[in-house]
């Protein structure tokens, strides 16, 4: 008989206590830190050379306060959490999301009367346009907490489509991942690395672009194998059992569109054109950027008419098409909030939460039904908020017990005399083995990068090269570390056990660290533009 593999928070609970008898065993350093600015933000860094060993604070009954720590720490990404869960159980209810996800479906087999498409596959075309989206908003902008509120959307469709929720997972989160890790614009991995070796800002790009393309091939083939095989037998993925949740949901929703239009859709459109009007008055002219780049776009204006004009028409047909463009415009307005004002979680969350009430108000719903439905969705989602906080005591424990500068320090101390290649493969394995205790990218850079860059130039490695083992180093990993607050959210809501994600996802992540140490090699053996 086969032992029960442990519950997720067991997991979590179990490396909180490894990390507490690591601090009895690792002794206490610390490196000076300093203030500067990067990219015109202040980022403090630590300062090369300054280490020095200091008195350990070993761990013992902190591995129980570390949970209290750890959802203060996590607090922001558990509020996201809740409040997407809330909003979306709104939209939910309003079947809206299922019946577009099935009208969609039913649209795509008529591209089945194309020989080349048909024998290209129409769910791959699907699969693979989705993907490519995501891939390049990770690569631009970094997404990436944002990917939790478009998994409600991606593992309904995969599950309809005759996937699981992996592959759900995968066209979102996992897309957005293989974007971050290949990025040749994202500010808050290339820029500040960039930024914090002195070198031009988003400089050697060509090479990055490379990389971007043949890290999505190599990611897309390895899901789309995997996509074919559930499609022909749905029973041989690990998650059939939990998915079983997804598919009752879809067999119980009616999949016709709503001949009749509530008047609360009138009275949402009404007061969302008239706020975004207003809005629109108020920031008339945006700078979009991507990378180094500012596009100037009157973008806030262009949405709300765009808005206006799809509400007209689409409220003419059905209050379930009228939904379906509020989410398509909170989409819109996320994407314009990111790249033109800096939008993080509480924005996006907020969004979000509008977007649930709006969604309501349209479907007919009172004021206390979508009180009650909102509560519903966060004690749905609740699990997954837990599990964000439990996993950031793991980053607790590690802190407190000062040993997280004495790690950074003993595998910077292997990089001596390996050689050019030597050292730069070191370099990748350390950011790798890093964003495992340091899941924030930016973070990671401000510890690392200031001494990297300097041991670069002694043994004669571009600094260009030890920002890339940064990137590669920091990106493939945040797929399976159970410190990262994104992934255990996105895991979470699709209500995948995080060691079945783990089964699943390891000899993906096997298969990337290889390439990535392939595409290291030309940094230091080839004359690179940028380089």
């Amino acid at each position: 008989m086969l032992k029960k593999v442990p519950h997720t928070y067991v997991i979590i609970f179990i490396l909180i206590v490894f990390c507490a008898v690591c601090t009895w065993f690792i002794p206490g350093g610390e490196f000076e830190r300093e203030t500067t600015v990067v990219n015109n933000v202040e980022r403090e860094v630590i300062k090369p050379g300054s280490f020095q060993f200091i008195e350990s604070q070993r761990q013992t009954w902190q591995v129980f306060s570390a949970f209290f720590d750890g959802f203060v720490n996590t607090a922001n990404i558990i509020a996201f959490i809740l409040m997407i869960g809330g909003a979306f159980w709104i939209l939910n209810e309003s079947k809206s999301i299922d019946i577009g996800i099935y009208s969609f479906l039913k649209f795509a087999k008529k591209w089945e009367r194309s020989r080349f498409l048909r024998k290209l596959g129409i769910n791959n075309i699907i699969l693979v346009g989705i993907m490519f989206i995501f891939s390049l908003f990770g690569a631009v902008f970094g997404m990436s907490e944002e990917t939790i509120a478009f998994t409600i959307i991606f593992v309904p469709l995969a599950i309809s489509m005759g996937y699981d929720s992996i592959v759900g997972v995968s066209l979102c989160f996992v897309a957005a991942a293989l974007g971050f890790a290949g990025a040749f614009l994202n500010p808050f991995t290339v820029g500040i690395a960039q930024g914090l070796s002195n070198i031009p800002l988003f400089s050697g790009i060509e090479y990055r672009l490379f990389m971007w393309l043949v890290i999505n091939v190599v990611g897309f083939v390895f899901i789309l194998r995997y996509a074919g095989k559930i499609h022909k037998n749905p029973e041989k993925s690990p998650v059939y059992e939990e998915d079983a949740y997804w598919r009752h949901r879809n067999e119980n929703s009616n999949m016709e569109f709503a001949k009749s239009v509530p008047r609360g859709a009138w009275i949402s459109f009404i007061s969302l054109s008239i706020f975004l009007t207003l809005f629109s008055f108020f920031y008339p002219i945006s700078n979009l950027k991507i990378g180094n780049n500012e596009i100037v776009l009157p973008a806030v204006p262009a949405a709300t008419i765009l808005f206006i004009v799809s509400g007209v028409f689409t409220l003419r047909k059905s209050f379930h098409y009228f939904v379906l463009s509020l989410l398509t415009f909170t989409i819109v307005f996320l994407i314009i909030g990111v790249m033109g004002y800096g939008w993080y979680v509480m924005e996006i969350a907020t969004l979000f939460l509008a977007l649930g009430i709006f969604a309501g108000i349209a479907s007919g719903k009172t004021a206390n039904e979508i009180t009650k439905s909102f509560i519903e969705g966060a004690k749905d989602i609740l699990g997954a908020a837990l599990v964000v906080g439990l996993a950031g005591g793991i980053v607790v424990i590690l802190e407190d017990g000062r040993i997280i500068d004495t790690i950074l320090f003993y595998v910077s101390q292997t990089m001596e005399d390996l050689g050019k290649v030597g050292s730069v493969s070191v370099m990748y394995v350390i950011q790798t083995f890093l964003n495992i205790f340091i899941p924030s990218g930016s973070g990671k850079a401000a510890l690392t990068m200031p001494m990297m860059s300097q041991f670069s130039d002694l043994i004669g490695i571009s600094r260009q090269a030890t920002v890339v083992a940064f990137q590669l180093g920091d990106g493939f990993t945040n797929m399976i570390t159970p410190t990262s607050g994104v992934l255990i959210g996105v895991l979470g809501i699709a209500r995948i056990p995080y060691e079945k994600w783990v089964k699943w996802v390891a000899p993906f992540i096997l298969i990337l660290g290889i390439l990535g140490f392939l595409l290291l090699l030309p940094t230091v053996l080839m004359d690179l533009n940028g380089f």
